[in-house]
């Protein structure tokens, strides 16, 4: 019985993995097949020309540029926002906590349609409300910046909700005992909580920026007349996929895979100097023992 759940546990393993990774592989073959049509079936012949279609074509080289940096924007102010709430959560009590953190989690259960229409009517108003209609500067007009506060707007919860995990094992403790020492509020905050809360901050930033790389409801609504990648491959729908796309798609693959490499290389790397110091530290308490 027991060799049996354990086959169907094996099985259930490679049935999914074959779920998560047959799409993405059909997607990248698509790149190399001869074809105008994003498919692989019928297989016309290997070609390459996709990538320099893809290098060639400007609106979605200045879209894929214009997602890097509302990313990358997105990414760094949620990060500020969610690990600010995450400590100031952590740090109170009562019903004030439960308003807060109800407050942050709500934006994650509203739809994306209803947050890009809130924020873009939201600016726009009350620029036409200061300005006057006719004299709305910026940031009060429709635009990538827009998308970027409408995607905060619920990303930073995301970041909170990883930022206030890892503040669970945080014993504060240590933060006691650095001020009874003479360090100040700001030390202990730089030198101890946050080096505490780093895996999860790198963890929630990566987190934004691929979240604010695939949205599409918020960004369509405040873009303004901007593309991003998400809105110009909607825009390519009605007329027709190239495997373009599908270059792209691969190149960005390719990326994600070697960062998630080098990332869990140096893990393992810091995992062995961690075991090695707690090796070296049992070795002297045991000599200090022994003497």
């Amino acid at each position: 019985m027991h060799k049996l759940r354990l086959n169907l546990a094996h099985a259930y393993m490679v049935l999914f993995l074959i779920y998560m990774i047959a799409p993405l592989v059909v997607m990248s073959g698509a790149a190399f097949n001869d074809s105008k049509l994003p498919s692989i079936v019928p297989w016309k012949g290997f070609t390459t020309h996709w990538f320099s279609d893809m290098l060639a074509d400007q609106r979605m080289m200045l879209a894929f540029g214009n997602s890097l940096w509302v990313a990358v924007a997105v990414a760094v102010i949620a990060i500020i926002i969610g690990t600010a709430s995450a400590i100031l959560i952590n740090s109170i009590s009562g019903r004030v906590r439960t308003v807060i953190y109800g407050m942050m989690i709500s934006t994650i259960l509203i739809p994306g349609v209803v947050i890009g229409i809130s924020t873009m009517i939201m600016w726009t108003k009350l620029g036409g409300a200061i300005f006057g209609p006719d004299g709305k500067p910026w940031p009060f007009v429709p635009g990538l910046h827009l998308s970027v506060l409408g995607q905060v707007s619920y990303i930073a919860a995301m970041v909170m909700l990883l930022v206030l995990a890892r503040l669970q094992s945080f014993d504060a403790g240590l933060e006691e005992a650095a001020l009874d020492l003479g360090a100040s509020h700001g030390q202990v905050m730089r030198r101890i909580l946050l080096p505490h809360l780093y895996p999860a901050i790198l963890a929630g930033g990566a987190v934004a920026f691929f979240q604010s790389i695939e949205n599409f409801n918020v960004t369509q609504f405040t873009r303004g007349g901007a593309d991003t990648l998400t809105v110009y491959v909607f825009s390519k729908v009605r007329a027709g996929i190239t495997p373009t796309i599908n270059a792209l798609a691969f190149l960005l693959i390719l990326v994600t895979l070697a960062l998630a490499l080098i990332y869990e290389i140096n893990r393992r790397r810091l995992a062995r100097i961690e075991a090695a110091r707690q090796a070296e530290a049992r070795r002297a308490e045991a000599l200090e023992e022994a003497i």
